[in-house]
Formats: C-alpha cells, sequence, structure tokens
C-alpha cells in the first residue's frame, strides 16, 4: 500500500478498507462513478485530504479521499473504457475484424450482459461511427450467432449475454420456446423460429417435435385463450409452407374459429394485427355457408386496421358490392361507426363509390356519438381529419353548393373541434367552394337581384357548367387518383399540378353556379321604349361635336363593344337606362366624361342574338 495513504490509516483519517481502494486510485488510473461515469484519476493532494479527478462530463472535479474512496470503482487496465481511452483504434480494427471479440470484452467488462441500446452507447462514436451502429450490429449479430456462445436478444430492451458453452442459434432458437412459461412468451419464440427457418434445414425432425408441442399448447387454451391458440396454429402453417417436409395434425385455425363461433368479435380482435389477415382467410373454411355475412356483421365492432383487412377480404373474393351496400346502408342510417369512417377517409374510399360529402356528415355525426358516449376510439377520425389537409376538399368537391353550405353549417354548430380547428377546417372548405365565406364572415345570405340574360347566353353557360361536371371534373379527379398512386405526395409532380386545377375547376363550378341561380332568360321582346331599357337601341348626339352614337343595351352576359352592343351593368348601360327622349347622359370615357342627347329608343330585334359574344 501507498506509505502516504498507510500514515492516513494509522493516523485514523480513513479506513483500512478505504486506503485499498484507493491504493487502485493513483494518478493516471482509471475509474466510474455511478452519476458522473468514466473518469481519469488526474492527481493526489492527500495533505489536503482531496483527490482531483477528470471525469467526461466534469473536468478536474475534486474529492474528498473518504468520499472518493466509497463512491469510485476503480477500472482495470483491460476494461474496455479503459482500453476505449488508451487505444481507441485498437478497438476501431477489432470491430472491423472481430466483432465477436469486441462483444466480449464490452460483455466481460460491463458483469456479463448489455443491451442493445447499452452497447451502441458504448461503442459509438468512438469505436463504431453513429451512422454506421445498425449496419455493423446486423453484421456482428451473424457473426455471434455462428459463434454459438452468445444468446442474442429478441428486442432492443433485453439482454446480449455470454454463456459457458457454444450451441447453434436453431438450438438456442427451440431453447427459448422450450423455456418459455407464457403463451405471449411462446408466441414470440415461435416467431422467431419462423423468421430463421432456413436455420432449420436439415434439421427438420428436431422441429417435428416443436410442432407437435404447439399444437399440444393451442388444443389445451383453444376455449381460455383462443385468440392466443389460434395465432401458434397460425404460425405452425406459416412454419409448415416454409418447410414442407413439417407435418401438421388436423387441428386447423378454422376449427379453433368455429369452437369461437359466439365470440368471433372478441376473437379476432384480440389477435395480433400482423397475424389478422391470416386468420380472416380462413373464415370461407370454417363458415362456407355464410361466412361473408359473419364478416360484414363483424365490421361494426371491429377497429380500423381489422377493417381494412376483413374489407380487402371481402373485395378480394367478389364481395365488394355487398360490402358498398353494408357500408351505404349503415351511413344513410349514422350507425357506421368512427373507425369504418377513419378507414374509408384514409383509403379515400376505397373504391367503393362512397367518399363523397354525404360521408363527410356521417364524420361529423361519428365524432358528435363519440363525444357523448366519451368514446375515445374516434380520436383518430378526429386526428385524421385536421392532419389530412387535403381530406375536407376531398370529400366536399363534387357536392353542390347547397349541400356544401348545409356542411358549413353543420361544421359551425358542431362541439366536435375546438375553435382554432374548426376555422382552419372551413378554411378549406372555402378553398373549393368561395361562396361560402359570407357564412364565415357573417354576411346575411340575402335574395340577390336576378340578372337579365339572352336566352343564347344563358344557353351557353348551361353548356359550360354541363361540360364542367360531366367531363373536365371527373376527368381531373381520375387524374388525381392516377398521381395519388405514385407515391410520396410532397414530390409528386403530377398530383400537384392536378390538385391545383381542381382547385380552378371548382372556383369555376361555384362561380357558374351562383350565376344561373340568378340568371332570368329573356327575349327582350315588349321592351319599354318610353325610355333607355333593357332590350331597347338607342341614338344620341354628342352636345359638343354633334356626333351620332348608337347603342344597343342587351342583358348581363351580352358585349360586342365593337358593334356598340352594351350589357346593361356595363358603366355605358347603367347611366343611359331610364333616360328619356331629350335628356342628356353622362357618359364615361377613359380620360373624361362625355355629354349625348337622346335622340330616339326603339326596340331591339332579336335577329342578331346569336352573334353576340359572351363574356365572364
Amino acid at each position: 500500500m501507498d506509505a502516504e495513504l498507510q500514515a492516513m490509516v494509522e493516523a485514523g483519517k480513513i479506513s483500512a478498507k478505504a486506503a485499498e481502494t484507493l491504493d487502485q486510485l493513483k494518478p493516471e488510473t482509471f475509474c466510474i462513478h455511478k452519476s458522473w461515469g468514466f473518469g481519469r484519476v488526474s492527481r493526489w493532494n492527500l495533505l489536503l485530504n482531496q483527490i482531483v479527478i477528470d471525469f467526461e462530463t466534469k473536468k478536474h472535479h475534486t474529492m474528498q479521499v473518504q468520499y472518493a474512496a466509497e463512491t469510485l470503482q476503480p477500472l482495470p487496465g483491460d476494461h474496455f473504457l479503459v482500453r476505449k481511452a488508451k487505444e481507441p483504434r485498437v478497438l476501431q480494427q477489432l470491430a472491423k475484424e472481430d466483432p465477436v471479440q469486441l462483444s466480449q470484452i464490452v460483455l466481460e467488462s460491463f458483469g456479463g450482459k448489455i443491451t442493445q441500446d447499452q452497447l451502441q452507447k458504448a461503442l459509438a462514436p468512438d469505436v463504431v461511427a453513429q451512422e454506421e451502429f445498425k449496419k455493423w450490429w446486423d453484421s456482428a449479430k451473424k457473426a455471434l450467432r455462428k459463434d454459438g456462445r452468445f444468446s442474442l436478444p429478441a428486442k432492443k430492451t433485453d439482454n446480449l449475454t455470454i454463456r459457458d458453452k457454444s450451441i447453434s442459434y436453431s438450438e438456442e432458437l427451440l431453447e427459448s420456446f422450450r423455456n418459455a412459461r407464457q403463451l405471449k412468451s411462446q408466441l414470440g419464440a415461435l416467431e422467431q423460429i419462423l423468421k430463421n427457418a432456413e436455420s432449420f434445414k436439415g434439421k427438420e425432425s428436431d422441429l417435428q417435435q416443436l410442432i407437435v408441442q404447439v399444437e399440444e399448447i393451442a388444443n389445451q387454451n383453444q376455449r381460455l385463450h383462443a385468440p392466443q391458440a389460434i395465432e401458434l396454429l397460425v404460425l405452425r402453417d406459416e412454419l409448415c409452407a416454409k418447410l414442407p417436409e413439417l407435418k401438421a395434425a388436423p387441428l386447423s385455425v378454422a376449427q379453433l374459429l368455429k369452437e369461437s363461433e359466439n365470440r368471433l368479435s372478441n376473437t379476432l380482435s384480440s389477435v395480433s394485427t400482423s397475424r389478422q389477415r391470416s386468420v380472416i382467410n380462413e373464415f370461407p373454411r370454417a363458415f362456407p355457408q355464410d361466412w361473408s355475412t359473419r364478416l360484414l356483421s363483424l365490421l361494426r365492432s371491429a377497429n380500423a386496421r381489422l377493417v381494412g383487412e376483413i374489407a380487402k377480404t371481402l373485395i378480394d373474393n367478389g364481395h365488394s358490392e355487398a360490402l358498398r351496400q353494408n357500408l351505404h346502408r349503415a351511413i344513410k342510417e349514422h350507425s357506421i361507426s368512427s373507425e369504418i369512417l377513419y378507414w374509408l377517409c384514409k383509403e379515400r374510399g376505397a373504391g367503393l363509390d362512397l367518399f363523397e360529402s354525404e360521408l363527410m356528415a356521417a364524420v361529423f355525426g361519428a365524432l358528435e356519438r363519440d363525444q357523448f358516449n366519451e368514446n375515445r376510439r374516434g380520436s383518430k377520425l378526429h386526428d385524421l381529419l385536421i392532419d389530412d389537409r387535403e381530406l375536407v376538399p376531398d370529400l366536399i368537391v363534387n357536392a353542390p353548393s347547397a349541400q356544401a353550405r348545409d356542411l358549413m353549417r353543420r361544421m359551425l354548430l358542431t362541439p366536435a373541434f375546438e375553435e382554432l380547428n374548426k376555422r382552419s377546417l372551413m378554411a378549406r372548405m372555402i378553398k373549393v367552394h368561395p361562396e361560402l365565406q359570407s357564412m364565415v364572415s357573417g354576411e346575411v345570405e340575402s335574395r340577390e337581384e336576378s340578372w337579365v340574360v339572352s336566352w343564347s347566353s344563358l344557353q351557353r353557360r348551361k353548356e359550360e357548367y354541363d361540360d364542367l361536371v360531366t367531363k373536365k371534373i371527373p376527368e381531373n379527379s381520375r387524374e388525381i387518383s392516377v398521381a395519388r398512386s405514385y407515391g410520396d405526395l410532397r414530390e409528386n409532380f403530377e398530383y400537384k399540378a392536378a390538385k391545383e386545377m381542381q382547385t380552378v375547376l371548382m372556383r369555376r363550378k361555384a362561380e357558374l353556379e351562383h350565376m344561373l341561380s340568378r340568371a332570368r332568360g329573356s327575349s327582350f321582346e315588349d321592351a319599354d321604349t318610353s325610355q333607355v331599357s333593357i332590350g331597347t337601341v338607342v341614338t344620341l348626339r354628342d352636345t359638343v361635336s354633334g356626333e351620332s352614337l348608337h347603342y344597343t343595351i342587351l342583358g348581363a352576359w351580352d358585349s360586342v363593344p365593337e358593334e356598340h352592343v352594351l350589357s346593361y351593368q356595363t358603366a355605358i348601360g347603367q347611366a343611359l337606362l331610364g333616360k328619356k327622349p331629350g335628356e342628356t347622359a353622362e357618359l364615361p370615357t377613359e380620360t373624361a366624361v362625355r355629354h349625348a342627347e337622346i335622340v330616339s329608343i326603339e326596340a331591339y330585334q332579336t335577329r342578331t342574338d346569336e352573334s353576340l359574344s359572351t363574356v365572364a
């Protein structure tokens, strides 16, 4: 023992045990503290009863000698942390050339066990680069399995350990299943065996015994733990499919489903999501007479993931129309669940012709119902509506203006959304239907004055609207659908262009609907010629130059300026309306006002009506 330490013990300043520890903590040696981590002893100052430590996060830290002896753990020279500090290049080379030896050094230094996260913290970034660790660990695991002495963790929170003797990875997997006592652990072990089925090539006899054991466990648990028993048989069947030499007993998933006939909903929803499709695929064998009807009834209480699996099975087996009718009826009856609505919205109707404005009304109803019943299952649908910024526009894009207004009113009244979210959703609705803006700004929706238009201009507007609704908008919807299938909407130019065109088309649709709702067709017969009115031809004389002028005043959408045919809504048309022969009108020009006297007023002849051009 160091002489100074011996003197301190004899003087009663420190205990003999503390002196023994401190004797291993001489300057330039290494240690570890439970709070401050790894450090190097910098110097002693025993005269002042102090020891100075350089920790990684706390340099030049002074500690009392007795306290240092009680809280510091001396590290031997071959400890991994010491070697990392003194010879990092040697360990880096080991990581590249011999990950097995490196792993053994780490394990022996940390008490024989370490989790993946702890291993990564120990190695990265000094020995293995942080961004390369996952790739390195995947490669290292293969080498460790081949070595046979290491027990590899099934998940990140499990420990990597080292055994006294070497066994093959396949033997380790079988041992893991045999040692499992809980159904959950047995399922996890069997799943690992399935993932590594290639390791059992040529060892099928060992696996055959396992298959028998799996079937015995499933048989024993089919009544009390039906979901887990079914999963065991699903995994067994997948394992037999990978290794055809294995033979399965008659006990089947279909048989267990029949045994669970009276509790199918609970059974199916308790099966892990990764196995639900395999179980659903067994329904035709379990219930050959009415399997589709049973699956349709299960939809009502299924979660969103299970809804998708059931729907896919029905569609793949030619029952899409039955599925559509079932869901359509549920929407009409306001009995559709928020889970089904979530799936329909997420999948944009899944090709069932159900993705429309009526679906949005059902969403409001389901969210309000879930809120009243304090049902948290509706939160996913609520969040989807908020987070998917294209969902609301996609739902109401083809809605007539009147229906869009009804949905906006419903939005204003529903308690299902906070005020900030409600405003965001309404803004998305207005983007598609600009005419809804008045409902948000609080403007009073009053009866607007009708527009008088010629029959020919009215017909042209109607034809434009029909072309928009029956051709351009459906074509645009198909383009969006195709572009969406290309994936990654953030970088999808075709999708963005199609969505921009959708905005243009829907804005024009709203404009035309608004215009057509106000238009009143006229042939301009029986026009009042006692004054300038719609459907008259007026002759004027400039009061300054004496120049003679002629204007034909017609409907709101009728204008041929080069022929002096004007809409009554133009500035000149408004200046002339109501004027009588002999009166003077002030006609606006680009630079000033022109004064002209009304000379005569005649009725317009409809013979030129077809030649009139239409302005937007």
